[in-house]
């Protein structure tokens, strides 16, 4: 029967086939694509497994549900989810001493102005409140923050000193952008302690009486946190690691509502420097909870105690020939969970892309958050012996495990989409941003582009010569 229809081919009956097989092709190769992009997997195989399948006696093996959510919750909750809220970096780095110095050495400007104009919101919200106006300092204060140019900053705190010479805010202004190295900016930080908890005291004593009193309060409670928070960093950098915890120690339990601003990450570094690691891991039992917002230093630490218990003595070659022990699969399930929930992590830790210096604000999973996390988190994994080795071995499967990270979770909400662009504005331009693995494109896109570049070939060699095209194909 097919012999005697291609006898009866014509040129022009010929061309019009393989034109109408080109079409026909192209808008499949089009609705694959298509698919693939909006929902991440080839609609051909997504139907050959959901229906063909069960037809021809296919076992059905539904996916299980996420082990990072509650059963109760619905794929709805899961997409509502807040994509792209930027973060107060909680190991930022000081302007003088550090951001600074880094510029007068490089020539290069490591703070972008959308990163330093987040700051001066910060500021604005934390340290001032209705009733400056009342206090001739604070007043000044109120327009430091919103000053552009630091020298403008500086010179404004210097007159709220001499206006009052408790400003507790004008320490740390000069604490953060005039001192130039980190001992100056303990001493001004420890000016701002003693001015701040004697106007704290007053505040709470008198934060009953008015609406405006309970303001006030609530920024003299912000200054004093922030306030001995930097002096624990600075004793923290200054080499002073067990007082440094102990500092972070008692903030957390004398203001124990302010877990938003994400003290135990200052913890969890300082306690990893004293390798006081089941200090670590009691840290994150109080931390890494499913109610809270995740972060890549509570998944990556994590990760990090998990491999320290198998790194030492593993081998690629041996645990393919045995099999992973129940201690291995926790480490590596370990890694992938913190790999999924922030992908740009293990270039950084395995030197694949060089560091700059961390932001003053981070996306949570984005590259920003990367860079913070490796700058002060590098130094612990190389401490551990063939941790380095297992993430490097085991974080690539991440990809593979999950179906199309950028528009479904696994075991976190979807990654979002919007990272790139929050991080090149938080990121220096002369860093190159990363971006999350994408996937490789399902068999059924590279068969379908195939079979519409074939019959496009056939539309065109009929067209040039019909003649020899159906001799062709009737032979």
């Amino acid at each position: 029967t097919v012999t005697m229809f291609l006898s009866t081919l014509t040129p022009k009956f010929y061309f019009a086939l393989t034109v109408t097989s080109s079409f026909i092709s192209g808008l499949i190769f089009v609705f694959e694509w298509w698919h693939f992009r909006k929902y991440g997997t080839s609609f051909i195989e997504q139907v050959s497994v959901s229906h063909l399948r069960p037809l021809i006696g296919g076992a059905d093996s539904s996916p299980p549900v996420p082990a990072a959510f509650s059963v109760g919750e619905s794929e709805t909750s899961r997409q509502n989810m807040p994509e792209c809220k930027v973060w107060r970096n909680p190991l930022n780095l000081f302007r003088g001493a550090e951001y600074s110095r880094y510029m007068w050495v490089t020539g290069k400007e490591p703070l972008t102005y959308y990163d330093m104009n987040l700051s001066a919101q910060d500021h604005q919200t934390f340290f001032t409140c209705d009733t400056d106006a009342l206090r001739p300092s604070d007043t000044v204060m109120q327009k430091a923050w919103r000053e552009r140019n630091p020298q403008a900053r500086i010179k404004a705190a210097y007159q709220a000193l001499e206006l009052n010479n408790d400003c507790a805010t004008a320490y740390v202004l000069l604490a953060e952008e005039e001192a130039t190295t980190i001992v100056d900016a303990e001493k001004y930080f420890k000016q701002a302690l003693k001015a701040g908890e004697m106007i704290y005291r007053r505040s709470q004593n008198c934060h009953s009486q008015s609406p405006q009193h309970e303001a006030q309060l609530r920024r003299d409670t912000n200054v004093l946190v922030y306030v001995k928070r930097r002096l624990a960093m600075c004793a923290r950098k200054l080499g002073r690691i067990r007082e440094a915890v102990k500092m972070m120690r008692d903030l957390m339990k004398e203001f124990p509502l302010l877990s938003m601003l994400n003290i135990h990450e200052n913890l969890l570094e300082a306690l990893l420097e004293l390798q006081a690691y089941a200090d670590v891991q009691a840290v994150l039992a109080k931390y890494d909870d499913i109610s809270l917002p995740k972060s890549a230093a509570i998944c990556y630490t994590a990760a990090l105690l998990k491999a320290r218990a198998v790194s030492e003595r593993f081998s690629p070659e041996t645990a393919s020939k045995r099999g992973l022990s129940t201690a291995e699969i926790n480490a590596v399930e370990a890694i992938h969970r913190a790999v999924e929930f922030n992908p740009h992590v293990p270039k950084y830790l395995l030197e694949m892309k060089s560091l700059v210096l961390p932001p003053e604000h981070i996306l949570k999973r984005g590259d920003s958050e990367a860079v913070a996390y490796a700058f002060f988190h590098l130094q612990h994994w190389k401490r551990i012996e063939g941790a380095l080795n297992l993430l490097h071995c085991t974080w690539e499967g991440t990809f593979r495990m999950i179906p199309y990270p950028l528009e479904k979770g696994h075991l976190f909400y979807p990654y979002p989409s919007c990272t790139e662009t929050a991080d090149r504005e938080l990121l220096p331009t002369f860093h190159e941003v990363s971006v999350y693995p994408q996937k490789e494109l399902p068999f059924f896109i590279h068969f379908t582009a195939g079979l519409c570049s074939f019959s496009a070939m056939l539309a065109l060699l009929t067209h040039q010569f019909p003649e020899l095209m159906v001799i062709f194909a009737k032979a």
